[in-house]
């Protein structure tokens, strides 16, 4: 991860004012996202010190070597513990650019619908957010803190992440994709499929490991699943969290449309660390 003491005094070095200027910039991001993990990681030690310890606020205080009054300000002011879901941060979103009968791909309409509704949400977060557009042969290289909103389908990216799954199987079989359960058979297959006005679909969300970190992967079995997805870890992110900390997980969601907006998002299977 950038950022590091041989890279501060790299760019305080550096003779050329422009690009001292812009690493400069670059590096007071990632700092800033880094304090902001610190507060989150803080506040969660006292969480766990009051619930698993039993201490008070003032037993805490004394631990910790600062006021009562100051504990409380961190209890209040500090991130939430799921924000830790997603990375340190800055965080990049890839959405997949898909062909059309036009000179350009386009981004579908449900991609972009799922963007803006996690971009805002992380925001919130106090994550930055820029987005990446994932070219239609689907090749492209995560980077740093990622999100992909992308299926195997799109993506050789994703189809390899998957791959990597050890608990669920995202597959292509009898002319259809569906997510099976590699242990005990179980099996989750978009209503989609058997009738397109059903307006139900379904989703894999999972964090798994790719060249260089790991990737927070959001693939519905169609594009509205991922909306449904997405809708499912807004509303969830803190029982997710609770579940699977910040390691590797995988699990199923479910949702019910009217149009493009959702009506009803829901977990089919939960989430589950992976070892």
């Amino acid at each position: 991860m950038p950022g590091g003491d041989d890279e501060f005094e790299t760019v305080r070095r550096d003779g050329d004012p422009r690009r001292q200027g812009r690493r400069a910039t670059e590096l007071l991001v990632v700092y800033q996202q880094r304090s902001i993990e610190l507060a989150r990681l803080r506040r969660e030690a006292i969480r766990r010190l009051q619930d698993e310890e039993g201490l008070s606020y003032a037993a805490v205080a004394a631990e910790l070597g600062l006021s009562k009054g100051r504990i409380g300000q961190i209890t209040q002011s500090a991130p939430p513990a799921e924000r830790g879901l997603f990375g340190v941060g800055p965080l990049t979103i890839a959405v997949p650019l898909r062909p059309s009968g036009r000179q350009l791909p386009v981004l579908a309409s449900e991609d972009a619908i799922a963007y803006e509704r996690l971009a805002a949400y992380l925001r919130d977060l106090h994550f930055p957010v820029q987005q990446q557009r994932i070219p239609p042969d689907g090749a492209w290289h995560p980077s740093g803190d990622t999100v992909a909103i992308c299926g195997p389908k799109s993506s050789p990216v994703s189809a390899a992440a998957l791959a990597a799954d050890p608990l669920l199987d995202f597959r292509h079989r009898d002319g259809r994709w569906e997510i099976a359960d590699r242990h005990n058979g179980a099996r989750w297959a978009s209503p989609l499929d058997d009738d397109p006005g059903s307006r139900r679909d379904i989703a894999y969300v999972g964090r798994l490991p790719v060249p260089g970190g790991s990737m927070l992967l959001i693939a519905g079995v169609h594009a509205l699943g991922s909306v449904g997805a997405v809708d499912y870890l807004v509303g969830h992110a803190r029982e997710v969290h609770r579940e699977v900390g910040d390691r590797p997980f995988s699990m199923v969601t479910a949702s019910r449309h009217d149009g493009e907006q959702v009506v009803e998002s829901e977990v089919l299977c939960p989430p589950r660390r992976h070892g």
